[in-house]
């Protein structure tokens, strides 16, 4: 109850106590003879010490909550509540001027540590990431320069290693240009300037398309790319398609990165009313669980030394969720270690 006073209380309260102690003692002036008068007087005097100290209390209140409530909202930056719009808050004093603004200045503080904590996270997160970008770029520009030095010193005229180290150098160009582009991709998708395409397409016609694609590279792994059972059927979507073939050729060139030999990768496709569930699993090497939420993320690596020999920016998981929430939909991976992984995403249904 007291926490919860309004103004109006305050000086209703102070107001009848005040007036109540000038009856008493009217009273007791009279009971003991001191004061000469009727038994009106101090009643009358009550009433009128009541609506004076009501008035001036009631006045003192409004310029002291008013002059406390400017400060703090000038300490928290609330330059957008005006001086009028201050003064018509405390002008209502039959509310809990105080309790509302300790709430406000509470929601305030908590939106301000949130705040903080977003920079935090968004400031390692940069580090991270130039750290990462930088170790990517430096890995091929570095393996260049010692070949090109190499053939400059003397290897240019060597028959034995010129052509294998012009095409070693040709291959980490190649990987740099990848690096570039899929940054570039990054960029566009980030910042919005990605303008999709949407048409009706079979989603199935498509996934036939990338398997392949994607055949050489598979059979070189000696893994195998299949349709699951049930997927022979069209599924009609209404998506970006040569986005969505992206996210396919990336997804199983990861499972073919990641594949075992003798292995599998299949692409099935599961109709949920509104949405077409589209799922690529394999049997490969798997992903551990303390890896399973980092695997979307930029440059992040499961296993580096494997990954960088085949080649690849880092980037392609990061693109592919990018893509997918450009299209308002969700992506999501399960995965054991050493029994496979599955990722499967949604499309708009046709």
């Amino acid at each position: 109850m007291v926490k919860n006073v309004t103004p109006n209380q305050i000086a209703n309260y102070s107001s009848l106590l005040i007036s109540l102690i000038v009856l008493a003692f009217g009273y007791v002036g009279i009971l003991l003879d001191v004061t000469a008068g009727s038994w009106y007087g101090p009643i009358i005097l009550s009433i009128l010490t009541y609506i004076s100290a009501y008035l001036i209390i009631i006045n003192a209140l409004k310029r002291y909550i008013y002059r406390k409530i400017k400060l703090i909202y000038k300490s928290i930056h609330r330059s957008k509540r005006s001086t009028q719009d201050l003064q018509s808050q405390v002008d209502d004093m039959n509310k809990d001027l105080i309790g509302e603004v300790e709430q406000e200045v509470a929601e305030w503080a908590d939106s301000q540590q949130k705040e903080i904590e977003s920079l935090k996270s968004l400031e390692t997160y940069r580090r991270n990431f130039l750290g990462n970008i930088s170790h990517e770029l430096k890995t091929p520009i570095f393996t260049i320069q010692g070949y090109i030095h190499t053939l400059l010193d003397g290897g240019l005229y060597d028959d034995n290693i010129n052509s294998n180290y012009l095409r070693r150098a040709a291959n980490n160009v190649e990987r740099l240009h990848t690096i570039v582009e899929d940054l570039e991709a990054i960029s566009r998708l980030e910042s919005g300037e990605l303008v999709l395409d949407i048409r009706t397409f079979d989603i199935r016609k498509l996934a036939d398309e990338v398997l392949e694609e994607l055949e050489f590279m598979a059979a070189d792994s000696q893994i195998k790319l299949l349709l699951k059972e049930g997927a022979a059927d069209g599924f009609m979507v209404k998506a970006d398609r040569e986005n969505i073939r992206q996210v396919l050729v990336n997804l199983l060139a990861n499972s073919i990165k990641y594949g075992k030999e003798d292995g599998h990768t299949k692409v099935g496709f599961y109709d949920m009313e509104n949405y077409i569930l589209v799922e690529v699993a394999d049997n490969g090497v798997g992903i551990a669980e303390t890896h399973l939420n980092h695997v979307f993320d930029r440059f992040y690596r499961v296993d580096k030394s494997r990954s960088r020999n085949r080649g690849g920016s880092g980037l392609g998981l990061s693109i592919v969720k990018h893509i997918i929430e450009a299209h308002k939909q969700t992506i999501n991976v399960r995965s054991s270690q050493g029994l496979g992984s599955t990722f499967g995403f949604t499309l708009e249904k046709a």
